[in-house]
């Protein structure tokens, strides 16, 4: 902040706080730090919503009480919800100041998955422009991109950004299908006779001359020039590296390149390499590419991000089943087997035998491979059966809460670009 006097006075809705200059610049509320980088009175009108330079006063036309609450969280880094105000209402004064659910404390998350469980509010313009705000400018830090850089990465990143775009996602999924087929089509007993006979024929030809190899090459091909393409344009190269979804790209895309080296460097014809145990591993890797189809569809990207964040309830249900196996299973296998060496059942002459029993019965699956023949083992399969259900229970509803609420976040978002597709193709 290159004017002003040393104290800034923080005015929101009539509400005066005081700090130095200094501290305004690290300040844990995103929107008050970026009063620190503004150079001009214009840019910090940008920010808040009036400024009094003599008193170096900026004022912000929020909530008082809400922001208060606030404080308190910078303060003492604890934050909950204000008493007899919305939910909602507050959720979009911590979007206005910066902050996310994820700063909450536990409980008051829990009352905020619920209330956006059961009713679905569009934030304003204003907040997810703020937002849009925040991530251009901690991305745009130093050198600033082209304009068509830029349009290419949201043609790569963003199906629903524009037309290019999705139909370029369109050909992306079309490839995954077709690959998938080529290799669920690869395992048939029939496919694989005709395979053989073809080489048997052309002995010294290159699989890749059959239309399977050349389908599948094809496939490789655009696979490796999209992941080219989007590492060239992406902001940070390292981050980049580092997201889940690269990762699956590089190992569904690495196992054909390997493939076709050993057969360079070895002179041996590639349908007989893939008869080696690592390289049948390695193609079978190519699974992976059914991920890729989460970067089009809604469903497994809120399943993914599910999954992120309910880690601990996910760590606490494998915790749970865990301990029901060891209990369930020392237990079995003393009642089956234990008591009677002679004639015990011998599916359960140990523990990690009975523990497969355990895992199968508690999922209610119940293959039917073993079971117990005792009337105290029965009576055993029985608890574990009901223990099961009740267990598997208990974190469910939380995991489903947060599923409808990352359902409602992520829709929330295609919706607006596709609403911004939308006004760019008839302008």
């Amino acid at each position: 902040m290159k004017f002003g006097k040393s104290v800034c006075i923080i005015n929101v809705g009539g509400t005066k706080y005081a700090f130095p200059k200094d501290v305004i610049k690290d300040f844990p509320l995103r929107r008050v730090s970026r009063l620190h980088s503004c150079a001009s009175e214009r840019e910090v009108l940008e920010v808040c919503d009036d400024y009094d330079r003599e008193r170096n006063e900026f004022f912000f036309d929020r909530h008082s009480e809400a922001f208060g609450f606030i404080m308190l969280y910078v303060k003492y880094g604890k934050l909950r919800f204000v008493p007899h105000m919305c939910e909602l209402s507050f959720y979009n004064e911590m979007i206005y100041w910066g902050l996310e659910s994820s700063h909450m404390e536990f409980c008051c998350q829990r009352r905020l998955d619920d209330r956006m469980s059961d009713t679905y509010t569009h934030f304003t313009e204003e907040h997810h422009k703020t937002a849009d705000e925040f991530r251009t400018e901690e991305s745009t830090t130093g050198k600033r991109d082209s304009k068509w850089l830029e349009r290419m990465r949201r043609t790569f990143e963003e199906p629903t950004s524009s037309l290019a775009a999705q139909i370029l996602a369109s050909v992306s999924v079309i490839f995954v299908i077709v690959s998938m087929v080529i290799l669920c089509a690869s395992t048939l007993p029939d496919w694989k006779t005709a395979e053989s006979n073809i080489v048997e024929e052309h002995r010294y030809t290159d699989s890749l001359e059959h239309p399977s190899g050349i389908i599948e090459a094809v496939c490789i091909g655009w696979f490796t020039a999209e992941c080219i393409v989007r590492f060239i344009v992406s902001r940070d190269k390292c981050e980049f590296v580092r997201r889940p979804l690269n990762i699956i790209d590089l190992l569904a895309i690495t196992p054909y390149y390997i493939s076709v080296t050993m057969t360079v460097l070895t002179g041996e014809n590639s349908q007989l390499q893939r008869a080696g145990v690592t390289l049948r591993v390695l193609r079978m890797m190519r699974i992976f590419w059914v991920i890729k189809l989460a970067r089009h569809f809604l469903g497994l990207q809120t399943l993914g991000l599910t999954l992120r964040r309910c880690y601990r309830e996910m760590v606490m249900l494998l915790v749970f089943i865990c301990v029901a196996m060891a209990i369930f299973g020392a237990l079995a296998q003393l009642l089956e087997h234990g008591l009677d060496l002679e004639s015990g059942n011998e599916e359960y002459a140990s523990i990690p035998a009975a523990c497969w029993w355990v895992i199968i019965s508690m999922t209610t699956v119940g293959y039917g491979d073993m079971y117990p023949i005792t009337v105290p083992g029965r009576v055993l399969g029985g608890l574990c059966v009901v223990s099961g259900i009740v267990l598997l229970a208990l974190p469910i509803t939380f995991i489903y809460h947060s599923f409808v609420q990352c359902y409602h976040e992520l829709k929330f978002r295609s919706a607006r670009c596709t609403r911004s597709l939308s006004a760019e193709f008839l302008n």
